[in-house]
């Protein structure tokens, strides 16, 4: 079973930036495509950014698209998600995922899951 731990939430301003980071001690962390999705108070798990576990290909939801950067660090065992511009509509749990597909960008396709960070936008 592979353990997915993510740091870094918080509460910051509209405009402001915050870090999230997700770690595993599973081995075989440099063979899962990593993912972050987002649920919003009342919404649906959505699908924010990937990495896929070649280390080559990235992507974004449109809604995070130049404001997001998706990172690993195969050697450190995790996944990071720079988010900059941050809006109030980003307000939700950021929950970190894994999975053995090469690329993935549903809820249904991820193996694993984080237990989630809240992150929270005033205006």
């Amino acid at each position: 079973q592979v353990q997915l731990v993510e740091s870094g939430g918080g509460l910051v301003q509209a405009g402001g930036s915050l870090r999230l980071s997700c770690t595993t001690s599973e081995r075989t962390f440099s063979s899962l495509t990593m993912d972050w999705f987002r649920q919003a108070p009342g919404k649906e798990r959505e699908f924010v950014a990937a990495f896929s576990w070649n280390g080559v290909n990235t992507l974004y939801a449109d809604s995070v698209k130049g404001r997001f950067t998706i990172s690993r660090d195969n050697a450190k065992n995790t996944v990071s998600l720079q988010m900059n511009s941050l809006k109030p509509e980003d307000t939700a749990v950021y929950y970190c995922a894994a999975t053995a597909q090469a690329m993935a960008v549903t809820a249904r396709s991820m193996d694993y899951w984080g237990k989630g960070t809240l992150v929270t936008v005033s205006s």
